[in-house]
């Protein structure tokens, strides 16, 4: 969380998803807790985190805003977070169930990479996609075939799936999200 404090990404935001999907119980974290439904809102805030991604410029994800869950394993950083998109997205490394296919989150990982770097790469695949390592074959070759219509397929599902959101309430979730990270350094 410190690296998202002191270099935080511009097109991307991330924090612990709250009980009750209430961005601002986050701040409940801030004491010690001691019984345990407490310990479980602690352990769900510090290994479930939502992150949001704004569609790359010039890229047919441009205007969409697009919802992550991120899975942080007990062994982190040994071991890659799970993440996986929760907003539908037409993509040849993405697919239907929001899995990616990025190396560093398999067999790349690093421990010194951050989430804010992780973060970054994935909006890099989306301006960049990789069709000769494809998690959907057949969007992959559409990509390589016909990439005019791969993209304007890609717009119609930005539009369709990432474009109906309510910019108020992202930003709300983003501004608690830049909150947390100034009033709890990890």
């Amino acid at each position: 969380m410190q690296d998202l404090e002191r270099d935080p990404p511009t097109s991307c935001s991330a924090g612990p998803v709250g009980d009750d999907s209430d961005p601002m119980s986050v701040f409940l974290c801030n004491g010690k807790f001691l019984n345990s439904e407490k310990q479980t809102i602690v352990h769900q805030l510090v290994f479930h985190w939502q992150a949001t991604i704004m569609g790359t410029k010039d890229s047919p994800y441009e205007g969409g805003v697009f919802f992550l869950n991120i899975h942080f394993p007990t062994d982190y950083p040994f071991k890659p977070p799970k993440i996986n998109f929760s907003t539908r997205i037409y993509h040849p490394n993405i697919n239907s169930n929001g899995s990616i296919c990025l190396d560093i989150l398999k067999d790349q990982w690093s421990p010194a990479l951050t989430i804010s770097k992780v973060l970054l790469s994935i909006c890099s695949l989306l301006s960049d996609p990789n069709p000769d390592d494809p998690l959907v074959p057949e969007i992959a070759n559409l990509y390589k075939t016909d990439r005019t219509k791969y993209d304007n397929l890609a717009r119609e599902w930005t539009r369709k799936y990432a474009s109906k959101l309510d910019i108020h309430v992202i930003s709300i979730y983003i501004h608690c999200s830049h909150v947390f990270f100034q009033k709890n350094p990890a």
